[in-house]
């Protein structure tokens, strides 16, 4: 009998602190991409990140961890997660314009 394939999360992240100019956006998408994630990331022009982690929850989980902590010059305040739909035509991690 074949295994199932791991449950699959689409989370939506929004992280603020100092996490401009900091290579939190190159930082995370090289995190993404190690742990197998898809999705995207973006500045906001009110000095936030956000982005989008879609794939097997315990990789999803993985990155979320991450991004509290981000890059070493980063200072994470906060970060809130919440459920997303699903973007099936998602194929790896890729930065973003900010908006």
């Amino acid at each position: 009998m074949p295994t199932p394939p791991p449950p699959t999360l689409t989370r939506h992240l929004r992280i603020t602190g100092r996490v401009q100019g900091v290579y939190y956006r190159a930082s995370m998408a090289q995190q993404a991409r190690a742990l197998g994630v898809s999705g995207w990331v973006r500045n906001r022009r009110d000095g936030s990140v956000e982005a989008l982690a879609q794939g097997p929850a315990a990789a999803v989980q993985a990155l979320i961890d991450w991004a509290h902590r981000g890059p070493e010059r980063a200072r994470v305040e906060a970060v809130q997660v919440t459920p997303a739909e699903p973007e099936p035509a998602l194929a790896g991690f890729e930065q973003r314009e900010t908006v």
